[in-house]
């Protein structure tokens, strides 16, 4: 027996008795509930056809649609951030941070922009210096926006156009200056002068964006000179170091040097300061002198005499005696006299004592009573 014939129970789903509540519930029987609550009407749907939606339902749907779209219009701005509104297209205006509204898409659009946050652009490549040698330049550079407007409406593609002004800028510095340059102590003013020259490109084309440091990582040779390359940088190095020898040599001793000069000329100056004060010293004792000669010349000649003999014979370790004239009780301090007399073996007391003959005129130098000899005592 075929499932589809008319009559009960001819198909599985069908078979068996029927109990009360047990069964699906008719989906027609539903609708009809539906519409009829929804005021739908409690006429009957013709055969073949489907029964309209209620007019309350469409509006209900409706309804929850625009809920819909109007709250998808909030949005929330962080603090580093700035959101660009448009509408259809065109600009409205910049919202600061915080929770803001726009009218929904198709109307409104809003960008949101990172305004505060440093970005980083990369340029490595080969180019030519001056002298026409190559180098391989690694560069990095950071960057932030700084007009939100120019940002999101002067160029397509802001940071595509911040690498293509990096490299631009790049080479100009570099085709600008020899290799040596480039690759040894040009490397702060290269990146000072490529950040100048690439904020002069980026305000005029007005993309909204300012660089905050520019790093030149690395600048060298291609690799298949590198060797050559280091073997003249050691070079270098080693002309440099002897040179800064020679000099710390050459500040070592010109110092020196200048001041043994200094020194001789202070000593030859205080040599002829101390001649020529000697001298005016001489003259002037000599000057007081005569006047002393002519007022009393025997006087004068005769301590003359004695202060030459005094000085003369006064570092002496000979003494003179006069024994004609004088007392033969001698004392003699010989513990002074060995003090100042020469350690000779062969010296004596007698050496000491010279015959009054020796002097011519010695009698004058001792005083005394002519009458008195050496035979006084007997």
């Amino acid at each position: 027996m075929a499932w589809n014939e008319p009559g009960p129970g001819k198909d599985p789903w069908s078979q068996g008795p029927k109990k009360g509540g047990e069964g699906p519930p008719d989906l027609d029987e539903m609708l009809k509930r539906f519409k009829s609550r929804f005021g739908g009407g409690g006429g009957r749907t013709p055969p073949g056809t489907r029964a309209p939606l209620p007019i309350g339902i469409i509006g209900l749907i409706v309804a929850l649609f625009g809920v819909l779209w109007l709250v998808s219009g909030f949005y929330v701005v962080d603090e580093q951030e700035r959101a660009v509104t448009l509408r259809f297209g065109k600009y409205v205006g910049t919202t600061e941070p915080g929770l803001r509204w726009h009218i929904p898409w198709p109307v409104d659009k809003v960008e949101i922009v990172n305004v505060t946050g440093v970005r980083e652009a990369r340029d490595e490549a080969t180019m030519l210096t001056r002298d026409e040698n190559i180098v391989v330049v690694e560069l990095k550079v950071q960057y932030r926006v700084s007009n939100v407007e120019d940002y999101v409406f002067s160029v397509n593609d802001p940071d595509l156009t911040m690498r293509q002004a990096t490299t631009s800028a790049v080479r100009a510095v570099v085709g600008g200056n020899s290799m040596d340059f480039v690759l040894t102590e040009g490397r702060e003013e290269m990146a000072n002068r490529t950040k100048a020259i690439l904020q002069e490109l980026l305000d005029s084309y007005n993309v909204g964006l300012v660089v905050t440091e520019v790093n030149l990582q690395q600048a060298q040779p291609p690799e298949p000179v590198q060797a050559a390359f280091a073997d003249a940088i050691k070079a270098r190095e080693d002309q440099q170091r002897a040179r800064n020898e020679a000099l710390a040599y050459a500040n070592d001793r010109l110092p020196k040097a200048r001041g043994a000069a200094a020194r001789q000329v202070e000593e030859a100056n205080a040599y002829r300061e101390q001649v020529v004060a000697k001298a005016q010293g001489d003259a002037a004792r000599f000057q007081q002198l005569l006047v002393e000669y002519r007022k009393s010349p025997r006087v004068t000649r005769e301590r003359m005499y004695l202060d030459t003999m005094s000085s003369v014979l006064g570092s002496s370790s000979k003494v003179l005696v006069d024994v004609d004239k004088g007392s033969p009780m001698l004392y003699l301090p010989l513990d002074q006299l060995m003090k100042s007399a020469p350690t000779t073996p062969r010296d004596s007391a007698s050496d000491y004592i010279t015959a009054p003959s020796a002097l011519p005129g010695a009698g004058s130098l001792q005083g005394g009573d002519p009458s008195r000899s050496r035979d006084r005592g007997r």
